[in-house]
């Protein structure tokens, strides 16, 4: 009988751990439910004037631009009348012509930088990285006017080459690249280093191809910065001809004599477009060099 108390008095694990593992999902549920919450409300954020934008442009002459969300009369008209309204393809050509020249400049700059300041065994690297790691908290703005001056002492004011010069290589880019480097095993190099091959080989041959993801990292941040720059083409080109697009859409406005919202939505997706094309074609390399940034510094 003290056998049948003792069982009647215990409980049973089971009814315990019920009660628990229901809570437990039920805080799992509400965490995840939070977490979906904040994702979406950052994602309307971040998406919302870009959506506004293009049902904006592609709204009709006659459509009042604050009436509804979506246009009745949707046309692709309005991208029409921007290339007729001003040299559109001019335009992108020039900046294609800068963003060229900025991508193969920065990508090769930046890696030979990265390499050197990622190998050891040479004086004086601590206090360059140091130097270069300041530069990043000088804003543009505080240095525009000794970069103006030092192009115009070259003779390359109101050329594509002066819109150039002065991103050729990004300080930031050659963090990323020098990130990517230091996160490539050491007994990579040692093996190759075995195997006789020299220092241009291994940087060629092991480190670059290892580095694919913050290649295209830098591919990306320097196709974005050439292709957004305002302030220093502005300050730089003088002849029309030589514009770059966001230049020439400053002058979209005045190219008519209404201000119709419908085209500067129109021409700003026209410049829009390609960072994003560039962007969803190499984005699996993009956050595969982010991941490679990460691992090791």
């Amino acid at each position: 009988m003290s056998t049948t108390v003792s069982r009647k008095g215990t409980a049973s694990p089971g009814s315990r751990a019920t009660p628990r593992v229901g809570a437990d999902r039920r805080r799992h549920l509400i965490g995840l439910a939070g977490r979906y919450a904040t994702m979406l409300l950052m994602l309307v954020i971040m998406l919302g004037p870009i959506v506004w934008q293009f049902l904006t442009s592609i709204r009709g002459r006659t459509e009042n631009v604050y009436d509804g969300v979506l246009p009745s009369q949707p046309t692709l008209d309005n991208y029409v009348r921007v290339a007729e309204s001003f040299p559109l393809l001019q335009y992108v050509g020039n900046t294609l012509i800068v963003a060229a020249l900025a991508i193969t400049s920065n990508m090769l700059f930046a890696a030979m930088g990265g390499y050197a300041l990622s190998r050891a065994g040479w004086k004086g690297r601590k206090a360059v990285f140091t130097v270069l790691v300041a530069t990043l908290m000088f804003p543009f703005e505080s240095v525009m006017i000794s970069m103006f001056l030092t192009v115009r002492e070259m003779g390359l004011v109101d050329t594509l080459i002066g819109v150039w010069l002065p991103g050729a290589v990004s300080v930031l880019n050659v963090m990323i690249m020098r990130a990517a480097f230091l996160a490539v095993p050491a007994e990579v190099e040692e093996a190759a280093v075995l195997d006789g091959a020299g220092e241009w080989t291994r940087f060629t041959r092991v480190f670059l191809p290892a580095a694919k993801g913050a290649l295209a990292v830098v591919c990306i941040t320097s196709f974005m910065g050439a292709w957004d720059d305002f302030l220093w083409p502005l300050l730089v080109l003088t002849n029309s001809d030589n514009y770059t697009l966001q230049l020439g859409l400053k002058t979209l406005a005045g190219a008519t004599t209404v201000n119709d919202q419908r085209l500067i939505a129109a021409g700003a997706m026209a410049a829009l477009i390609p960072m994003m094309l560039l962007f969803f074609a190499l984005q699996r390399f993009f956050f595969k060099g982010v991941g490679e940034g990460a691992v090791k510094t």
